[in-house]
């Protein structure tokens, strides 16, 4: 029963993800809510997994979370289904897309879709960004403004926000200098 579950919800993250993997995220949190097969706090680990590996980030998390819930079979199961919408509207929208391109209608669902698209990603930054930099549970207790933040995450946040605009390096050594430095920090 747990593969048909994987794959009709990751059938659904995929048919629904508009704007590639990270537009997963939200979908992600919503099913760490609703199954026990992963938790909220572990998807900063399978983004970062998923972006340190070859492939896209959403097959890769899709694989991540399906093997977290029913082993390799489950990650296989997950990942296909992840990837069957794109599959089947892939095929049917080229078949038809040349004849409405210029249609009035799909150019406007076009001028709507990427905007929604966009605030998917920005919430999933965020939720990210929340679960990494913010340490609300620690500054509830102390109520100390400074137990607001992972000081070390800050500053390795800053850090690379500034370095990925000023040089611009392959993502792959931006990623090897992060873990180096989570090793060095953390330790």
């Amino acid at each position: 029963m747990i593969y048909v579950q994987l794959f009709f919800e990751f059938f659904k993250i995929g048919l629904f993800s508009v704007g590639g993997g990270l537009a997963t995220l939200p979908f992600l949190y919503e099913l760490a809510d609703r199954y026990p097969w992963f938790d909220a706090t572990m998807l900063p680990n399978m983004i970062a997994i998923s972006e340190s590996t070859p492939g896209p980030i959403g097959v890769n998390m899709a694989t991540y979370a399906g093997y977290c819930a029913a082993g390799i079979l489950g990650g296989i199961i997950a990942t296909i289904g992840l990837v069957a919408p794109s599959i089947i509207i892939i095929i049917i929208i080229a078949k038809v897309l040349n004849k409405f391109k210029e249609n009035v209608y799909v150019k406007s669902i076009f001028y709507g879709i990427r905007p929604t698209v966009t605030a998917l990603i920005a919430l999933a930054g965020f939720e990210v960004l929340k679960v990494t930099i913010f340490t609300f549970n620690q500054f509830m207790i102390s109520k100390q403004l400074l137990d607001l933040f992972n000081i070390k995450a800050l500053i390795l946040f800053a850090i690379f926000l500034v370095a990925t605009k000023k040089f611009k390096l392959h993502p792959i050594v931006f990623i090897l200098s992060g873990a180096i430095l989570g090793i060095i920090f953390n330790l």
